[in-house]
């Protein structure tokens, strides 16, 4: 019998906003796979976490947060089997392709041998996430797929500055801010800015001559949080996990 990829969001930072659905599919999954954005890893790399002789892996794992995050409301992840699939942080499309393909193909591997696999991501599988590069691929090929959502990163960012990110007839637009977001600013409604990281020096000079009303959240729900209440305050540099809530007006009464 064929096995079953799931996507399984952690959520945002904080292990406590992991769903009992992501609990449960990672105690019950034989294997887990967890993407490594780290560019020393070249090749899919199979390994058993509690086997002592294999401690080298674990180095991956501590700088992977989406393993952090599970590993403090899953105790049973240090016994699992791990995938570790490269998923550098690149823009070359033949490349991305390539990795791609071959991470799935992995995959792949142990979906026929019957094992349940469960990747874990960031936030929601459906949003930005490198899950998808390889849930799409398998769903293609037939194999059985299925998605555990996860608190997104704007909506516990939201919550955790007391604010809503829409109301009434309030649009809302989810932006990465990697690219360019000059005229998607001009959008009506709330924006959210995720990305932001190497940007968000061009990222609040553009705020500041729009006079625009933003918040950020670095590193939401995690111990390093930081969190910036204005445009003003935002730093010329800041983290990966950086993200930003803007309004369209100043003083509009809504905060």
């Amino acid at each position: 019998m064929t096995g079953t990829f799931t996507g399984v969001g952690v959520g945002p930072g904080d292990p406590e906003l992991m769903t009992i659905r992501a609990v449960r599919a990672i105690r019950e999954c034989s294997t887990v796979a967890v993407p490594i954005s780290d560019r020393e890893l070249e090749d899919t790399v199979l390994f058993s976490c509690g086997d002592p002789k294999e401690e080298w892996g674990r180095k991956y794992l501590e700088r992977c947060t989406a393993w952090q995050i599970a590993g403090n409301a899953v105790p049973e992840l240090d016994e699992k089997q791990v995938l570790l699939l490269p998923m550098p942080m690149i823009k070359e499309r033949d490349r991305l392709k390539e990795i791609h393909d071959r991470d799935a193909a992995e995959v792949a591997k142990l979906l026929d041998e019957g094992q349940q696999v469960v990747f874990l991501t960031l936030g929601d599988p459906t949003v930005y996430s490198t899950c998808m590069y390889i849930h799409k691929r398998l769903k293609a090929k037939g194999y059985p797929t299925e998605i555990v959502p996860g608190v997104p990163s704007f909506c516990a960012a939201a919550a955790r500055m007391d604010i809503s990110l829409v109301e009434n007839r309030d649009e809302l637009h989810v932006l990465p801010a990697s690219y360019d977001i000059e005229k998607s600013l001009e959008l009506p409604g709330t924006k959210v800015l995720m990305k932001s990281g190497k940007k968000i020096a061009d990222v609040r000079r553009l705020l500041l001559e729009k006079g625009l009303e933003a918040e950020m959240v670095e590193n939401c729900g995690m111990e390093n949080e930081r969190i910036y209440l204005s445009a003003e305050e935002i730093p010329e540099e800041a983290g990966y996990y950086s993200l930003l809530i803007v309004k369209e007006r100043k003083g509009d009464g809504r905060r």
